[in-house]
């Protein structure tokens, strides 16, 4: 039963990644238009953009995504549960995984990196000058 429920929490996890990244990208688009300052953060603009080329990366190089992998591991590695998803887990992995060529999956992962990249040079990142160390 631990082993259901810890792979749950890695599906959640992996739930939160994928919201991040794409939601992220929603709201820099949006606070693009609509002039917001903090999409201008470099710390979430940089965390955001290399969230993005993992996936791109792990999916153009033909590996599979560390979370799937430890979820499953977790899930299906032993024979005695006889029940190794939960509702929880179900509903997640319903929400995260498709069928469809891994070349699909490559292009559109770096499709969409190439937007997030795009987003850099729409409205660059900014330093907070209160970082700045200035010499008199």
């Amino acid at each position: 039963m631990l082993a259901v429920c810890l792979a749950d929490l890695i599906a959640l996890i992996h739930l939160g990644y994928v919201i991040f990244v794409i939601l992220g990208f929603i709201l820099i688009v949006a606070g693009i238009i609509g002039s917001w300052r903090w999409v201008r953060k470099s710390w979430f603009r940089f965390l955001h953009l290399a969230a993005i080329i993992a996936v791109a990366a792990e999916a153009m190089l033909g590996l599979n995504c560390p979370l799937t992998v430890w979820e499953f591991k977790l899930r299906y590695s032993t024979v005695s549960f006889q029940e190794r998803i939960s509702f929880i887990g179900s509903l997640i992995d319903s929400i995260l995984f498709y069928e469809a060529p891994a070349w699909l999956f490559a292009a559109v992962y770096a499709g969409f990196a190439m937007l997030v990249l795009i987003t850099f040079i729409m409205a660059p990142p900014k330093r907070n000058a209160s970082h700045i160390r200035r010499n008199p």
